[in-house]
């Protein structure tokens, strides 16, 4: 299962949208915190719609926590300082893919000693970053076909009609 990380995310709105879209691709989500909500927030829950409940999700106090209960974790950081494009990296079935705080992204602190793991998503010029969630959504969806969309429903139904 592809593990989705937040460090210390800020906006809850957009913790809740990776929610949703973790509980549609089969994913985890990891929370490190600090948080800057609390998980019990409305517009969190709002966000994540009626999915929040069928998300697994696990907190951590901090980045070494996360370390620490993840030992083996091999984790891609999802930065728009690396020099990688996220589609150049093979990712396996059980990777971790780190985002950061929305205001700040990842540590520098940490990206330092993870130089070959940092991806980013190309963009034009004069812009800063993507949203939270759609940067997530990209690169899990990414990861997702390079594993050939396991344990997913591959085929579309209409609803009232037929083809």
């Amino acid at each position: 299962m592809i593990n989705i990380v937040l460090h210390e995310p800020e906006i809850p709105a957009n913790t809740g949208n990776i929610g949703r879209t973790c509980v549609a691709a089969g994913a985890r989500l990891h929370l490190i915190e600090p948080l800057g909500f609390r998980l019990d927030e409305k517009s969190l829950k709002r966000a994540g719609m009626d999915y929040w409940k069928d998300l697994d999700v696990t907190t951590y106090i901090d980045y070494a926590d996360f370390l620490e209960r993840n030992p083996e974790a091999r984790i891609y950081m999802a930065t728009t300082k690396a020099a990688k494009i996220y589609t150049e990296v093979r990712y396996e079935p059980d990777c971790y893919i780190m985002f950061g705080k929305e205001s700040a992204g990842i540590p520098e602190e940490i990206l330092v000693n993870h130089k070959g793991e940092c991806i980013r998503i190309p963009m034009a010029g004069g812009i800063r970053s993507l949203n939270l969630g759609n940067s997530a959504a990209v690169i899990l969806y990414e990861a997702l076909r390079q594993n050939e969309f396991k344990n997913m429903e591959l085929e579309g139904h209409l609803h009232r009609l037929e083809w």
